[in-house]
C-alpha cells in the first residue's frame, strides 16, 4: 500500500512540475463531465478526509417509473440548474442545490428508447438550448422555460429518419447517448436495429438554430468513398445496417476534431453478406467537426461477428511516452483491451500486433478475418478466456458438474472463437469488459480508472427457417417461424429472455393483440420497431406469443413479398444467453465485477478491487463483485465515485490506493455515471437511481449528496 501511494505522489509531483495547473473541469455542463469525456472534476471540497461524512442533500422523484423502465442518465448542471431525463423520458430542470422542480417537458410519447442524457448549447443567457432524443425525435428545448423552440426544424424537433440519403421511414432509428456541441452544430449518432435489414448508423450534424443538416458521414462507405474497398460485395452499402456511433462522442474543441466510437455492422453474428473488414465498423473515427470529413480511423475488430461495438466514446488525454507529453486518444473495449492512439494521426503509440486468430467456420458463406489487432503495451483489464480451471466452485457439486459438462460441449479457448452451432463461449461477455458508462481519467497523473464486468455468455447459431416448412402454414406455425427469425436473438428459443432482455412467457397478461401490434410497430427501449412485418405476419406472431389458442389453427395467408438475400439470412443466433449455474450465478469464478487503476504512462496496473456484492455471498464472507453499468468519476480531492453495481450501492474510493472510504444504499440501482458539481461554493455528487436492468426493480430518484 505504501509503495502504491509513493508511486502516485511521485507521479503527481513530476506532472505538476512539467504541466500547467489545470483550470477547467470545475463544472458539469457536458455529458461525461467534459468534451474530452474523462469523467473528471477539479473540485476539492469533498476529499478523502471528509467523504465519510456525506449525507443526502436532496432527492428528486420523477414519478413515472414503471416495470423495466431505466434511468441511465448522467445529468448536466449549468449554473444553479440541473437538467436530467426521467424514467418516462420527460426532460426536467431542478434547482441543483435543493432538488426543487423548475419545469418538466413531456414529449407525450410512449418510451421507446433509453436516454442517457442531454447536450447543452450556450449562446448567452438569452439563447440556451437543450437537445435530447425521444424515439426518433431529436428535440430542441428552451433551457429557461422547458418549451420546444419551434423555429428549430419541424416545430422543435428533427425526425432522425430524415436526411439519410434515402427513405428510412419505418426503420428503427433513435439515439441513446447525447450528441456533442461544436460551435453552432449538434453532432449526433444513433442506435439502430442490429438485425439484418436495419438502418445504417450515419453520423450527422445539424444547425442548432434552424435544424438544417449541415453534414453527414457515411460510416458504411458508398462508392468512391474511402473504406468502400473493405467490403467485398460492392452493393452491400445499400443493404447493410449498423456501424453506428451509439455510444456518443468526444471532442477536441480547440482543433475542431470530433472522435466517434463505431459499433459493428449488422447482422451482428453472421457476416456472409458483408464479407471484408467492414470499415468503418468497430473503428475509432476522427472527423473534422465542421465538415464531417474523415481525418483518420483505427479499426479495433475486423469483420466483427461477436457484437464487439466500441462501447464508450474515447477519452482525450495527455500522456507521457519516454518522458515526453503526447496528446492521445484512449479507447477501452468490451474485451478489456486499451488502445492508446496518437490524437493527430490515429497511429498506436505502442505496437498493436495483427495476431492470427481461428478462421475456420461451420457456417457456409461466412468469411472471417484471419488476424485481429491486439495491443501489447497494456495487459487486458479482464480475463479473456474460460477453461475448466476458471469455473465457479462456490456452488454445489451437482451444479459444478453441470457447468463443467456444458463447458465441455462448447467451443472455447480463444477470444475470437467463431460463432458455432454447438455454442461458442463469449468471454468477457456481450456487455464487457467495459460498457457504455466508460472509464474516468485524472489529467494530472494520466491514471485511468475503469470498471468492468466478467460474465460468460454463449452464442449459438441455428438455421433461420425464414421460409415456411410446409406448403400451407397455420397461424401458429407461421408465428413460430417469424419468432425464430425476428425475436429469438433477444428473447431466446423458449421465450424465457436472457441477459437484459425480458421473458415473454407472461406477456399475454399485459398485452392484448392491439397493444402487442402497437409494441411491434413502435418498439420500446432496447426493442427496435418491426415495421417491416406486414399485418398478416404481426397477427401470426401475436397468435404464437400471446397464445391466442382460438386462432392458432386457422390458415396463415401471407402477403406477397419479394425475398431479400441481405435480410433473409441463413442463420440466426438463439439469443443473448448468459452462461449461468443452476443457482443463477455466473459460471465463471469471481470476481464478476472489478475496478482498476492503470497508469497510462507506464502501462502498469496500480491497484484493482472487486466491485459489488451478492448479499447472500457477502454473508458467507465472499466478495464476489457484480455486473455493472455506469461509470466512475474521479476528482482532484482524491476521490473516485461509482454506483453501477447490482447491489444498489453508491461508493467512494481513495483514488490513490483503491481503499473504500464510504458507501451507501440507494433506493434503486444506480446504473448510471454520477455527476460532480458545485452551487454557491458547496460541492455535490448526484446519481440517478433508475434500476430496471439485471432483473432489478425500477426507480425514479435522483439523489444528491453533500457535506
Amino acid at each position: 500500500m505504501r509503495s502504491t501511494l509513493f508511486r502516485w505522489l511521485l507521479l503527481s509531483t513530476l506532472w505538476a512540475a512539467c504541466t500547467p495547473q489545470d483550470k477547467s473541469h470545475r463544472t458539469w455542463q457536458v455529458y461525461g463531465g467534459s468534451k474530452e469525456n474523462i469523467h473528471y472534476s477539479a473540485l476539492t471540497a469533498l476529499d478523502t478526509n471528509n467523504v465519510s461524512q456525506l449525507k443526502v442533500a436532496w432527492a428528486y422523484h420523477t414519478g413515472d417509473a414503471k416495470e423495466m423502465t431505466q434511468m441511465q442518465v448522467n445529468p448536466v448542471v449549468v449554473g444553479d440548474r440541473l437538467y436530467g431525463v426521467s424514467a418516462g423520458l420527460k426532460l426536467f430542470a431542478v434547482d441543483a442545490g435543493t432538488g426543487k422542480e423548475i419545469w418538466v417537458f413531456d414529449p407525450h410519447t410512449r418510451p421507446s428508447n433509453t436516454c442517457r442524457g442531454v447536450a447543452f448549447y450556450d449562446n448567452g443567457a438569452s439563447d440556451q438550448r437543450l437537445f435530447y432524443t425521444v424515439g426518433s425525435r431529436l428535440y430542441c428545448i428552451n433551457a429557461a422555460t422547458g418549451r420546444p423552440i419551434t423555429t428549430f426544424a419541424d416545430s422543435g424537433f428533427v425526425d432522425l429518419h430524415r436526411d439519410m440519403g434515402w427513405n428510412m421511414d419505418g426503420m428503427y432509428i433513435t439515439s441513446t447517448t447525447p450528441g456533442t456541441i461544436y460551435k453552432d452544430l449538434i453532432i449526433i449518432g444513433t442506435r439502430v436495429s442490429e438485425e439484418a435489414g436495419g438502418a445504417p448508423g450515419y453520423i450527422r450534424a445539424y444547425d442548432v438554430h434552424s435544424g438544417q443538416r449541415k453534414w453527414i458521414f457515411h460510416t458504411i462507405p458508398q462508392p468512391g468513398e474511402p473504406g468502400y474497398e473493405s467490403w467485398q460485395d460492392t452493393a452491400a452499402w445499400r443493404h447493410t445496417g449498423g456501424a453506428n456511433a451509439w455510444a456518443g462522442f468526444s471532442l477536441d474543441e480547440e482543433n475542431g476534431v470530433v472522435y466517434a466510437p463505431i459499433g459493428s455492422a449488422s447482422y451482428d453474428f453472421y457476416g456472409g453478406k458483408r464479407k471484408g473488414n467492414n470499415l468503418f465498423a468497430n473503428c475509432v473515427l476522427a472527423l473534422d467537426a465542421a465538415t464531417g470529413k474523415r481525418i483518420w480511423h483505427f479499426q479495433t475488430v475486423h469483420h466483427d461477428v461477436w457484437d464487439r461495438d466500441l462501447p464508450t466514446a474515447p477519452m482525450l488525454l495527455t500522456v507521457k511516452k519516454e518522458g515526453k507529453p503526447v496528446d492521445a486518444v484512449v479507447q477501452v473495449t468490451k474485451t478489456g483491451f486499451i488502445f492508446l492512439l496518437d490524437k493527430k494521426t490515429g497511429l498506436p503509440l505502442y505496437p498493436v500486433t495483427e495476431t492470427p486468430v481461428p478462421g475456420d467456420t461451420v457456417l457456409p458463406g461466412e468469411l472471417l478475418s484471419l488476424t485481429q489487432p491486439v495491443p501489447t503495451f497494456f495487459a487486458p483489464f479482464v480475463r479473456q478466456s474460460l477453461g475448466e480451471q476458471d469455473l465457479n466452485r462456490l456452488v454445489s457439486d451437482s451444479s459444478y458438474a453441470d457447468i463443467r459438462a456444458r463447458l465441455a460441449s462448447y467451443k472455447k479457448g480463444h477470444l475470437f472463437m467463431p460463432p458455432s452451432r454447438q455454442g461458442t463461449v463469449i468471454f468477457p461477455g456481450f456487455d464487457g469488459g467495459s460498457e457504455w458508462g466508460g472509464p474516468a481519467a485524472d489529467p494530472a497523473t494520466g491514471i485511468l480508472y475503469v470498471n468492468a464486468s466478467e460474465m460468460p455468455w454463449v452464442l449459438t447459431m441455428v438455421d433461420a427457417d425464414a421460409k415456411p416448412a410446409v406448403a400451407r402454414e397455420t397461424q401458429l406455425q407461421a408465428g413460430k417461424r417469424l419468432y425464430t427469425t425476428h425475436c429469438m436473438v433477444c428473447h431466446g428459443p423458449e421465450r424465457k429472455g436472457g441477459g437484459n432482455f425480458p421473458s415473454l412467457l407472461d406477456i399475454h397478461q399485459r398485452y392484448d393483440e392491439k397493444g402487442f401490434t402497437q409494441l411491434v410497430d413502435a418498439g420500446r427501449r432496447m426493442m427496435p420497431a418491426f415495421k417491416q412485418l406486414d399485418s398478416s405476419e404481426k397477427h401470426a406472431l401475436a397468435t404464437f406469443i400471446l397464445d391466442l389458442k382460438t386462432q392458432q389453427q386457422s390458415a396463415f395467408v401471407a402477403m406477397r413479398k419479394k425475398s431479400d438475400p441481405y435480410v433473409d439470412l441463413p442463420y440466426r443466433a438463439t439469443g443473448y444467453n448468459k452462461f449461468l449455474t443452476k443457482e443463477g450465478y455466473p459460471a465463471v469464478s469471481p470476481p464478476w465485477g472489478t475496478l482498476s487503476a492503470i497508469d497510462l504512462n507506464t502501462g502498469k496496473l496500480l491497484w484493482k478491487d472487486t466491485l459489488g456484492d451478492y448479499p447472500e455471498l457477502k454473508a458467507r464472507g465472499i466478495h464476489s463483485g457484480t455486473e455493472n453499468y455506469g461509470g466512475p468519476v474521479v476528482t482532484a480531492g482524491g476521490l473516485l465515485f461509482i454506483a453501477a453495481t447490482a447491489d444498489s450501492k453508491f461508493r467512494a474510493y481513495n483514488k490513490r490506493t483503491g481503499q473504500l472510504l464510504w458507501e451507501t444504499t440507494l433506493p434503486a440501482c444506480g446504473f448510471a455515471t454520477p455527476a460532480v458539481y458545485e452551487v454557491k461554493g458547496k460541492q455535490y455528487v448526484v446519481i440517478s437511481c433508475g434500476g430496471g436492468k439485471l432483473g432489478k426493480p425500477s426507480g425514479d430518484t435522483y439523489l444528491a449528496f453533500s457535506l
